[in-house]
Formats: C-alpha cells, sequence, structure tokens
C-alpha cells in the first residue's frame, strides 16, 4: 500500500554529558524526542516514515533536518518556524542524572491543525503520537484534532512515554490522556507508565480497563519481564530476548517503531484490519519489536538497529 508511518510530536536536542570522573565536563549533542525517535526507527527498518512537526530554522533546527533526511525520513510535515528549538541536558550529580529542559514556546510545541497539509491526511498510514508533545503549547490540540480527523482511515498509535515531572497540571493531564486513549487503536506502555497511570494496581486489571476505553491492542514493556499484550479479549505475555544490556534510552522507542513495522507488514494499516489479524500475526509483530529494543539497548544512546540487523538478530535465535 502506497503511503507514509507518520509520527508527529516532539523533536528536539538532547545534550548527553561527558564524564570525568563523577563530574561532568561537557556535553554531545544528539538528535532525540520520542515521536522522532520512532519515525527514524521505523525508517531504519525499511518502512516509508514520516515526521510530523514545527522545526526551528536555528542552528540545532538545521542539524535535525539534516539529520532527518539522511536518515531517510519524509521531512515534507516539518513545518519551518522562527521559534527556538528544544534543548534537553543530562548531566550527573552525585552519581544520579539530573535533568534540564528548555522548551517554554519552542518551535515543536506551536504546533496547529492548519499547518498540517491536505497530504499529510491523504498520505499517512499510520500516524504515532505521544509523549512531551502533548504537555505544551498548541501542539497538544493538533495532535489530537489530527487524530480524530484519522480515525478509521489510518491505524492510530499512541504511547505515552509519561514524564511526571513536567506535568503542571494533573487533572487536565489525565483527561487528556483519556482523549488519547480513547482515539488510539494501538496503545503501548511502559510498566512505569502504568505505576503512575494506576499506582498499585496489577497491570492485567489496568490493561483491560484501557482496551475497554476503545484501544484495540494494548501492549506494556516491562523490561527484561517481557511483554504483555491483549486484543480483542485475548492476552499474550511475550518473553524479552536475553542480552547484555547496556543503555535502555530509547528502548520503548524502539519498541514503537518494530511494532508499527511488524503491523504494517501485515497489512495492519486501519483498525478493521488490525481486527482481522492473527494471533499468530500478532505475537510475531511482539517479536519482532522485542528484537529492535533488544538491539538497542545492548548499545549506548538512541540508536535503533537496521533491518538487517535484527534479521540477523532473529535468525540465529530461530527454535532448530
Amino acid at each position: 500500500m502506497s503511503g507514509v508511518l507518520t509520527a508527529m510530536g516532539e523533536i528536539l536536542i538532547d545534550f548527553l554529558p561527558i564524564q570525568s570522573g563523577e563530574h561532568t565536563t561537557g556535553f554531545t549533542m544528539h538528535a532525540g524526542g520520542a515521536p522522532f525517535n520512532v519515525a527514524v526507527g521505523m525508517a531504519r527498518l525499511g518502512q516509508p516514515a514520516a515526521f510530523a512537526s514545527k522545526l526551528a530554522a536555528d542552528l540545532f533546527g538545521r542539524y535535525l533536518r539534516a539529520y532527518a533526511e539522511a536518515e531517510g525520513v519524509d521531512t515534507r510535515f516539518l513545518i519551518p518556524s522562527e521559534a527556538q528549538s528544544t534543548l534537553a541536558f543530562v548531566a550527573m550529580e552525585n552519581g544520579e542524572p539530573a535533568y534540564a529542559f528548555y522548551g517554554e514556546g519552542a518551535a515543536d510545541t506551536l504546533l496547529t491543525i492548519d499547518d498540517l497539509s491536505y497530504e499529510f491526511f491523504t498520505e499517512t498510514r499510520i500516524l504515532h503520537f505521544g509523549s512531551i508533545s502533548l504537555l505544551r503549547g498548541s501542539t497538544p490540540d493538533a495532535v489530537l484534532a489530527a487524530a480524530e480527523r484519522l480515525k478509521g482511515r489510518a491505524l492510530l498509535s499512541f504511547d505515552p512515554n509519561l514524564r511526571p515531572g513536567l506535568v503542571r497540571d494533573e487533572r487536565a493531564y489525565r483527561a487528556l490522556l483519556a482523549r488519547a486513549f480513547a482515539l488510539a487503536d494501538v496503545v503501548k506502555l511502559s510498566s512505569v507508565d502504568l505505576d503512575w497511570l494506576a499506582p498499585g494496581r496489577a497491570p492485567r486489571d489496568v490493561v483491560a480497563e484501557l482496551a475497554a476505553q476503545g484501544p484495540g491492542l494494548v501492549v506494556v514493556t516491562q523490561g527484561g519481564a517481557g511483554v504483555l499484550a491483549a486484543h480483542q479479549g485475548r492476552e499474550w505475555q511475550v518473553p524479552a530476548f536475553p542480552v547484555r544490556v547496556v543503555d535502555t534510552v530509547g528502548a520503548g522507542d524502539a519498541f514503537s517503531a518494530g511494532l508499527l513495522t511488524g503491523l504494517a507488514e501485515r497489512g495492519g494499516y486501519t483498525r478493521a484490519a488490525l481486527e482481522a489479524l492473527s494471533e499468530a500475526d500478532f505475537v510475531s509483530a511482539l517479536r519482532f519489536a522485542g528484537a529492535v529494543a533488544a538491539l538497542t539497548c545492548s548499545h549506548a544512546g538512541a540508536d535503533p538497529p537496521r533491518r538487517a540487523e535484527v534479521a540477523a538478530f532473529l535468525a540465529a535465535r530461530e527454535t532448530p
């Protein structure tokens, strides 16, 4: 099927620490933003991936656009803005990571529904959204309005990727999350997300409750414990691939990229198509996503694998 798999939301610069002993002495610059990571991950897996956002014309924005183009991400839906880029710094203090976030009034917070082109709505086959793009400026309304317009015509994927420390109005944010859960066809969460959404409750109970709100597929990543997934009253526990974990940064985004790639390759471009998939289709897509996440964890940084690497990884683990 022609068209693109579009992620939308924040696109930013992560400044990761350079250490000298226990002290941070400098930073290295990396492209970041959870939805943008998903777009890059899908492109590396051979999918026609696109990214939608507003992007600064400053030196950081130019770097991000060049990076997206070099990775094969379709940048037609990246709208230039005179606002500045979002910047996130990570430093080590007393052996623990400390974060400084600079994004008030930044370009990726200023998206409106009117910024999105006719081609965005006619060519998007899967839309992935979530994370901190739902917290700031006009972008949350634009994202949800886009999802509403694409409902029933494209598969809608939502990863809340919660950052409670950035939430200013918890009641309003929980109401917004409820709208997103109701719109989504696929919801992916982490066990950490569940702890904030429903503290103290059993994951299976929360998954069943979320599925009743609208999503067709609900997936919870649980690190080394594997993945819990539910669809139409069926439930699967897919084990994780054992790897030497170097860094978990970007693992959830890599999983989303792998899952959406797996669903797309099985024709899951709409809710109706999702409902028609077999149990074997779902388990295979979840296993593929787990492999993508495992490979990302095996080295430092949000650096998802390419398709050939995933194929080799899976082939080496096939049951004789």
